[in-house]
């Protein structure tokens, strides 16, 4: 056996006694068997909540992804992590904290909550959209990963079916409680196998000055901005900052907080966490520009670099990768079940659901997505443009949601429905007919949409909105004594 294989082994194992702590924890939660299993009881740490947020941060897209781009333009590349960062930073000063007041456990039922039936339903149907091509994109990764490193026992195909079988093992068997914990370790093992990566391989290519020499003249190599333009560069910190505000898989987080203040400060602390991630993965694709030019496919960027380290290494290296995915998977595979359940099955089929039963259709739920996910992911081509693509759909929930909170007199009725299938068609449009792309990035004519159709239903929609959140009752200012001396 292998010494990289070996490791993967021990590593797989070390998640799969996390799996089985995380039902001990389950059955002696207070919440009730499927709000611990899909919201681990809403008693998340601060720790747990950053590490949940970091793993769900840094997958497929952030190693494997960012390596790929940073092959043709450099560590700009990185600030696809970058953004994802300050995302999860902003969302911490301006909404963990309210998302964790509300009684609501998903976005579409907000959506419902504030602006009707229709604007859930079809809510449900972009969230599903969203996160089941995210989801698809870690088994892309995870495939790569495996054939590269592992080539005499994994293909592509069957690299994407064992990353399949672990991800859905650990969320099948400890639920939201088994993705805390075992992201702890998955971010530990990340930023490990990482920078004991880095060190190995420019080690091995001869040190940074040698990588630098080999790299085709007159690139973006070292710039920080210019690989991958301005344009871009802003449309990813509009697009991860969007997303993060209104993802299912990242409200969810702050929804099993224990605490408002738990959820602002893990936010936070997960977003500081995140932000160096992509600028040392797009190392490897650096790297890899100078020792190994012409690749058939700038996936295989990093994986091509972790197969030229030293075995021991590459083992840690490769259960980093690899843990990336995982955490990364398992979160967004919790989320897409708590979608099904609460508003699709329980609005569609029935209202009455035994604890056991609705804790079997979790189950079910979570192996159904995985299944259609898989199936998705062999049509992937181009990781970090397909995320993005997909990611600009939240750009209707994060308007309406703001909105709501903040200026919920310009919230109509029918602003939820049409702001939400205007964001949909966008998108369809900006994917399928390419003769309709308009700028530079699909965020910015999502956002223009957008606000123009939200527009249009504030001067047409004489009908309020419901407001999401009460408004806040003044503390009484504390009594001042007074003297009769």
């Amino acid at each position: 056996m292998s010494i990289s294989l070996a490791i993967l082994i021990g590593y797989a194992i070390v998640l799969s006694l996390l799996s089985w702590k995380a039902t001990q924890i389950q059955k002696k939660g207070s919440g009730g068997k499927v709000l611990n299993y899909l919201l681990a009881g809403q008693k998340l740490p601060t720790a747990l909540v950053a590490v949940m947020l970091t793993g769900l941060a840094v997958g497929g897209a952030s190693t494997v992804g960012v390596a790929e781009q940073a092959y043709n333009v450099g560590v700009s590349a990185g600030w696809y992590n970058g953004a994802w960062g300050t995302g999860g930073i902003v969302v911490g000063l301006i909404l963990a904290a309210k998302y964790r007041r509300m009684s609501h456990r998903t976005v579409p039922e907000m959506m419902g909550a504030a602006f009707g039936s229709s604007a859930r339903l079809i809510g449900v149907i972009a969230q599903l959209l969203i996160m089941m091509t995210i989801t698809s994109l870690q088994y892309v990764a995870g495939g790569a990963i495996l054939a590269s490193m592992l080539p005499d026992i994994f293909t592509m195909n069957t690299g994407m079916l064992a990353s399949a079988i672990v991800f859905i093992s650990i969320t099948l068997t400890g639920g939201y409680w088994a993705s805390g914990l075992t992201n702890v370790v998955n971010v530990i093992v990340i930023y490990i196998g990482v920078f004991a990566a880095l060190v190995s391989g420019f080690e091995g290519f001869g040190g940074l000055e040698a990588v630098v020499q080999a790299l085709p003249a007159n690139g973006t190599w070292f710039d920080p901005i210019d690989g991958i333009g301005v344009a871009i560069f802003a449309g990813w910190m509009a697009v991860m900052t969007t997303m993060a505000c209104t993802t299912q898989a990242v409200v969810q987080i702050s929804l099993a907080a224990k605490d408002e203040k738990t959820a602002r400060n893990g936010f936070i602390i997960g977003g500081i966490l995140t932000l160096p991630a992509g600028f040392l993965c797009a190392l490897f694709g650096i790297m890899a520009a100078a020792k190994f030019p012409g690749l058939s496919n700038p996936a295989l960027a990093l994986p091509t670099i972790a197969a030229n380290i030293s075995p021991l290494v590459g083992g840690i290296f490769l259960a980093g990768l690899w843990a990336a995915d995982v955490s990364t998977a398992v979160g967004l595979l919790m989320g897409c079940s708590t979608l099904l359940i609460q508003d699709v099955w329980k609005r569609m089929v029935t209202r009455t659901f035994s604890p056991n039963t609705e804790l079997l259709f979790s189950r079910l739920t979570v192996f159904l997505v995985s299944a259609c996910s898989l199936g998705l992911a062999m049509t992937v081509v181009g990781i970090l443009k397909t995320i993005t693509s997909a990611l600009a759909i939240t750009t209707s929930f994060t308007l309406l949601i703001l909105a709501n909170l903040y200026a919920p007199h310009l919230c109509k009725k029918s602003a939820g429905f049409w702001t939400i299938l205007a964001s949909l068609i966008v998108w369809g449009l900006w994917t399928y007919v390419p003769s309709s792309r308009i700028g530079p990035h699909l965020i910015y004519l999502e956002w223009i949409v957008c606000l123009i159709v939200f527009g249009l239903t504030y001067v047409l929609d004489s009908r309020p909105a419901a407001a999401l959140l009460p408004p806040e009752i003044p503390k009484p200012a504390p009594e001042t004594a007074v003297s009769f001396d």
